[in-house]
């Protein structure tokens, strides 16, 4: 619903009765007497007496009076409020900066001054070098000429963007509230960006993304950071955005059902000791569940705590009191704990943060905070205005919140003195801004954030996989650097490429963004399976040939990929990388690749249409009379496709469909006869011994984190083997233990490949028995 005049004083009075609302009112009407005119952009014409439209075709006043509304909603002083409503007079309505401190104020001029923007005429002016570049671009061809007026262009405006921010910056160090208004006005321009052309909208979301979102984060702003957050990533990646929200509305009512469980029961056990907290639910937003996504390379059925809980309640004191009773309502997840109470964060965050298992065992995360605490993480600086209004109770918030802003403010003007250009200042300025991240700049002039201690690799994937697969090495303000070289604020990073040039492993041990690492882990991991595919594919090809069957059925990407779901593979290739690591036995899908009919060797064979129908069915007891046991050279369990071969003696041996001995024994006539097609299904008390093959990037604590997952699964562990490679910073791991079937050793896989650093993975069977060492150097 659209804002008005009269819901934002409603809102207003509401949180600050004491309020001055006719100066509200004031500037309401001083902005839209403004914005009912519009101004020719030739300054010697006369305005015209019609409203100023945005380009969504809104009357422009729409846009300070939303803007008015946001800083209501984040509770902001009545000063704040009224610069809100004039923030755009002087930008657009040749209205000068002291028409507003006669009208209103020089307190209301001030703000309304710190947040208009400089103009790009501002910078022509301050730039004869233009001109002649310009003069040099003339007496090109006309197509040089134009390309050459773009790059000028682009300059200038890149010099504009930095300046502006740099105003901003300073306005803030006088005023912080200068840069809650200029959030607040962002945010609106984020929600109406329709009008305006895809380029322009993803330039802005990208400063947004880049600058304004992790501002409001450093600010603590919470509520503005993640609304603009999932309004870039809306423009920014408009597929993922797209489908991430369709799967989370198919979720909602479950965990909305979660959420309502919990809430009932803690609130039913705080009664119980006499303690009466706010409890509700906790929406996880659409970036940060992408992010995770992205970066953990997870798919959304793998992320566990998308329901979450805040507990607010009156005091610090029956915060740890909360906790107490959440941990004894629910088993609390080990090392899962935060306390940001007695350790605050440096945008005076404050709250006590657990994981436990929820109603159905799976994760919830419980945050438990005091009202003023919640005030705090929900607007930030934007909870401090009333400090100074509020007396001596809230001294030692006031005192805290002005040291921070008091050397926020030293810390700006020693800058702006010491810095050569506003690029300069903006450097210096984010060091401190963005504490843990650091603002560098391609030769093009874009801005890239990245964490602190980045390195140029981290730079180039952030800049494109492409580049960062192909990176050799890096200039950084003009000069060769090794590509582990730490990146400064303000550093101009060139990245070198080459088509040989290839990730190393080694990169790991310096790149710290997990964007990065995470590009390199990927890189590694589709390597990994290209071989693998292509062993596979080879040894398909192999074998059909032997047979002397057509090799036509490896070409047809469609059968392939029919084939491959039937062995629970996505693609073809899959299928084939399979057969590479020895978890599908070749047999098996040589097998499914024979046509319909095959004449081999005078003998029709016709290919069952009903596989079930005519099979033995036995269970962990076996067949009256028989002797069951498992072969050892393909280890099957319950729930693959298994064949029995009845052997003199032994009674009936178990094999996986497609080993190479039950491969061998079809193309022999004599031995068919002794093959018998099994339905082997699970038993609820019987184990049979397995095991799995992984290889990982080597790091402190990792077989403590894999052994964890065999722990959580109740899996018994019969033997471990592990070798560690230094040149190659990996781990290869055989695991051998205790599975009922196929199911519960696929959920072992599928959680050990929630692991970031794995690189590979398969079971034991067909091809891969044993873990021999790498032929480099090991310890």
């Amino acid at each position: 619903m659209a804002a008005t005049l009269e819901s934002i004083l409603t809102r207003v009075r509401r949180y600050h009765p004491s309020a001055d609302l006719a100066l509200l009112r004031r500037a309401h009407d001083y902005a839209t007497e403004k914005h009912n005119w519009t101004y020719p952009k030739d300054p010697s014409l006369p305005p015209e007496p019609t409203p100023t439209l945005r380009k969504s075709g809104e009357p422009y006043i729409t846009h300070p009076v939303e803007v008015a509304a946001i800083l209501a909603d984040l509770e902001m002083d009545a000063p704040s409020i009224a610069a809100a409503f004039l923030h755009d007079v002087i930008e657009d309505c040749r209205t000068s900066r002291e028409d507003i401190a006669d009208a209103f104020g020089e307190e209301i001029a001030t703000l309304v001054d710190g947040v208009t923007k400089l103009k790009l005429a501002d910078f022509e002016r301050t730039a004869p070098e233009l001109a002649a570049a310009a003069r040099e671009a003339a007496e090109k061809k006309e197509k040089d000429a134009l390309a050459e007026q773009k790059k000028q262009k682009k300059r200038l405006e890149a010099r504009s963007s930095a300046e502006n921010l740099r105003k901003i910056l300073l306005a803030m160090a006088r005023d912080w509230r200068v840069m809650v208004i200029k959030l607040a006005d962002r945010l609106h321009n984020m929600r109406t960006l329709t009008g305006l052309s895809e380029e322009r909208r993803k330039k802005v979301a990208e400063e947004t993304m880049q600058v304004f979102a992790p501002l409001a984060h450093r600010l603590g702003i919470w509520q503005v950071k993640w609304q603009l957050e999932d309004l870039a990533f809306k423009e920014l990646y408009p597929d993922d955005y797209k489908n991430l929200s369709e799967q989370l509305a198919r979720s909602r009512k479950e965990r909305e059902k979660d959420i309502q469980d919990a809430t009932y029961l803690l609130k039913k056990s705080f009664s119980e000791v006499g303690l009466t907290p706010e409890i509700s639910g906790r929406p996880k937003h659409l970036w940060s569940i992408f992010n995770k996504m992205r970066q953990q390379e997870l798919s959304l059925t793998d992320i566990f705590d998308l329901t979450a809980l805040r507990v607010v309640t009156n005091s610090i004191s029956e915060c740890y009191a909360a906790l107490g009773i959440v941990h004894n309502v629910y088993m609390p997840i080990p090392n899962k704990f935060d306390d940001y109470i007695a350790k605050k964060k440096s945008n005076l965050y404050q709250s006590l943060h657990t994981k436990v298992y929820g109603p159905r065992g799976e994760p919830l995360e419980v945050q438990i905070r005091t009202m003023e605490m919640h005030r705090t993480a929900e607007f930030g600086v934007a909870a401090h205005w009333a400090y100074k209004e509020r007396g001596e109770e809230a001294r030692a918030g006031r005192d805290d919140f002005e040291r921070k802003m008091a050397f926020l403010r030293q810390q700006l003007f020693e800058w702006q003195q010491d810095s050569r250009d506003s690029s300069e200042f903006l450097s210096r300025a984010s060091n401190d801004l963005f504490s843990d991240q650091v603002f560098v700049f391609t030769p093009k002039g874009d801005v890239i954030d990245m964490p602190s201690g980045a390195t140029p690799v981290d730079v180039a994937f952030r800049i494109h996989s492409g580049v960062g697969e192909h990176c050799y090495g890096a200039k950084v303000n003009g000069k060769m650097v090794p590509i582990n070289h730490i990146v400064s604020n303000g550093d101009i990073i060139e990245i070198l490429t080459r088509p040989q040039a290839h990730p190393s492993l080694d990169w790991l041990s310096f790149t710290k963004s997990s964007h990065a690492r995470g590009k390199i882990k990927n890189y590694f991991r589709k390597l990994k399976h290209e071989e693998s595919v292509e062993l596979g594919r080879r040894a398909v090809l192999e074998e059909l040939q032997r047979l002397g069957l057509s090799t036509e059925p490896l070409k047809d990407h469609k059968r392939l990929t029919q084939i491959a779901q039937t062995f629970n593979k996505t693609t073809g290739d899959d299928l084939l990388a399979a057969v590479g690591f020895g978890d599908i036995a070749l047999g098996t899908v040589v097998n499914k690749l024979r046509p319909e009919d095959h004449d081999e060797g005078g003998l029709k064979i016709t290919r069952r249409t009903g596989e079930e129908q005519g099979k033995l069915a036995i269970a962990a007891g076996g067949v009256d009379g028989v002797a069951i046991s498992r072969a050892k050279c393909c280890l099957p369990l319950p729930g693959d496709p298994v064949v029995g071969y009845v052997s003199r003696g032994k009674g009936m041996v178990l094999h996986r469909e497609g080993c190479n001995n039950v491969a061998h024994w079809r193309r022999d006539d004599a031995e068919r006869p002794r093959l018998v097609e099994v339905d082997w299904t699970a038993s609820e008390n019987a184990r049979y011994n397995t095991g799995l093959i992984f290889e990982t990037v080597d790091r402190t604590g990792l077989l403590t984190d894999v052994t964890s997952v065999f722990s959580e699964s109740k899996t018994f562990i019969l033997g471990i083997q592990t070798h560690s490679s230094r040149s190659r910073n990996t781990a290869r791991f055989r695991i051998d233990f205790d599975a009922s079937s196929v199911a519960g050793v696929d959920i072992l896989i599928r959680r050990l490949q929630a692991f970031e650093d794995l690189l590979l993975i398969h079971r034991l069977g067909v091809g891969a028995d044993e873990l021999k060492p790498p032929t480099t150097e090991t310890r």
